[in-house]
């Protein structure tokens, strides 16, 4: 059986009878990937095809076509992970399969594991074993957070968390091993096809011990950078208050997922290729995202900085004490000294700052964005947000082409609270899990978005949950910046660049990608209304 599903419209799902035609199908792809394929994620029994949007229908035909390659050999990669068996869920886990916590420990040393896809996290491998005991339910209710070397069973899968989390999986035990490592290459130990082995720490040879973990980076200090500045002093930006959340963004890094890797960047794109834009950047230029306002930053030397995305007043205030509007979109000259001082957004939720040269930051695997779900970031940051004391180098003024014209936004083209802001969506991939009512809730309702929402995703509540008309667990797969999920309790999460790679809750709709942008700066207060996209992607084949 093969049915290809709609997933947004810029992806496709293609679904398979089980792991190993799925594992067979993904080879397949890899080999020959049809004309305007962009990236693959594969699951347990399913490979989410992202492509180019005007390529979709050819590529649907392609898939419907592809024969599934040989059956996959052994991998020749393998690797050892030292275990001590003392997790929070062992004692339940061995009653539930009628062992004792040493027969547990025991068999799950003596299976051969393999990693079948990677997701949830970066270096995160769903591991399937060769011992039919291993079969235990998730648990109800997720924990909040599971810590970094978490040694964990769901279903018929083995797993370790990379880093801290929440998690719904079973805890047998803990490693030290260093699941996902930048100095190393590749980062993640665990790759698909890659043979896998525990073994008791207590009797592992120290030599078998990865590396442990790194403690918080420190606050960023200012460096010298090879640019002109004002009075020689080399430009850079110090924070002084960040506001509720400011990270370094640029475009993303796709084309990841092999590695567990989601392409996160810039929530609002269009605003950060508008700001750089205005200062003469390249679009791809990193700059900063700032979560609702309320920011002060000291900029060092002199350059150019221009502001876009969200409604918020900002101005320079000198350091002689005058103080100059910056109005959004529009390159603005600062000093040494000055400061850059934002309000609170009116409309939309991120604003956008690009300096002229861009930020002297140095990139981990191929891009400056900060992903908060997986902790990658600029190496100097860790993956964290920026904080007070920290400071950024900027490369300064040359290198880079002329001011473009200033960008004018459309007046009210953000949201503000209470407003309400429609999103166009394309049904799929599991609109069939659904009732029919539920439909009618979807497109029919207002959707408020909840103080909860962050870059992973906006959580909206409405009154009428969406009901389920499929029970039971979905197996992981590949899910889309825009897919609109449901949890059990029926109230749907929008996800935005953040998300994780993979997801277990069914996805009833995607928001097409040209209301991403929009999505990006809905803030909590305001209430969404989903309408069918009139763009024809096709249904289920």
């Amino acid at each position: 059986m093969r049915r290809i599903l709609t997933a947004s419209d810029r992806a496709l799902l293609v679904e398979v009878d089980d792991l190993e035609s799925a594992v067979r199908l993904h080879a397949a792809l890899e080999a020959a990937p049809p004309v305007g394929v962009v990236e693959l994620v594969p699951a347990e029994r399913t490979v989410l095809v992202r492509c180019e949007p005007r390529r979709l229908p050819e590529v649907r035909i392609a898939l419907e076509r592809i024969a599934l390659a040989a059956r996959t050999a052994a991998a020749d990669r393998c690797v050892e992970i030292p275990v001590h068996y003392d997790g929070e869920d062992l004692d339940e886990v061995a009653e539930h399969l009628g062992l004792s916590p040493a027969e547990v420990a025991a068999r799950h040393q003596t299976a051969t594991w393999r990693v079948a896809f990677t997701g949830f996290a970066p270096g995160f491998g769903y591991l399937v074993g060769d011992d039919p005991v291993f079969d235990v339910p998730r648990r109800a209710s997720p924990r909040a957070r599971v810590p970094a070397g978490a040694v964990a069973l769901a279903g018929r899968y083995s797993g370790v968390y990379p880093r801290e989390s929440p998690g719904g999986w079973r805890l047998i035990g803990r490693t030290d091993a260093a699941l996902w490592d930048l100095d190393r290459d590749p980062p993640a130990l665990l790759l698909p096809g890659t043979t896998v082995r525990f073994v008791d720490a207590s009797r592992a040879h120290p030599a078998t011990a990865a590396d442990r973990r790194r403690g918080r980076p420190a606050p960023l200090e200012a460096r010298a950078v090879d640019m002109p500045g004002d009075r020689g002093i080399a430009p850079a930006v110090e924070v002084i208050e960040p506001g509720l959340q400011l990270l370094v963004q640029d475009l993303g890094r796709p084309a990841r997922a092999h590695l567990g890797v989601s392409a996160s960047g810039a929530a609002d794109r269009g605003a950060l290729r508008a700001a750089n834009a205005a200062v003469g950047n390249g679009h791809g230029e990193a700059g900063l995202e700032l979560l609702g306002g309320g920011a002060r930053l000291r900029l060092r030397g002199a350059g150019v900085l221009a502001l876009a995305g969200a409604g918020v007043d900002a101005a320079l205030v000198h350091a002689d004490g005058g103080v100059e509007p910056v109005p959004r979109g529009a390159p603005t000259a600062f000093r040494e000294g000055d400061e850059l001082v934002t309000g609170f957004a009116t409309r939309g939720v991120r604003a956008l700052v690009a300096f002229r040269g861009g930020l002297a930051l140095t990139p981990v695997l191929g891009s400056l964005a900060t992903d908060t779900l997986a902790g990658i970031g600029p190496r100097e940051l860790g993956g964290r947000a920026l904080r007070a004391g920290d400071v950024v180098p900027l490369r300064g003024l040359s290198g880079v082409r002329e001011a473009v014209a200033p960008w004018s936004p459309a007046p009210c083209a953000l949201p503000a609270p209470g407003e309400t802001v429609e999103l166009r969506v394309v049904l799929g991939p599991r609109d069939d899990w659904f009732a029919a009512d539920a439909l009618d809730a979807l497109l029919g309702d207002e959707w408020a978005a909840t103080s909860r929402s962050d870059r992973v995703g906006i959580r909206l509540e409405g009154s009428r949950p969406l009901a389920r008309a499929v029970p039971g667990e979905l197996p992981s797969e590949g899910t889309e910046t825009g897919a609109v999920q449901v949890p059990p309790h029926g109230q749907p999460v929008v996800f935005l660049p953040d998300h994780p790679l993979t997801g277990g809750y069914p996805v009833i709709a995607s928001v097409v990608a040209a209301d991403l942008d929009l999505a990006g700066q809905i803030p909590p207060g305001a209430r969404v209304r989903f309408r069918l996209s009139g763009a024809d992607v096709g249904r289920p084949s």
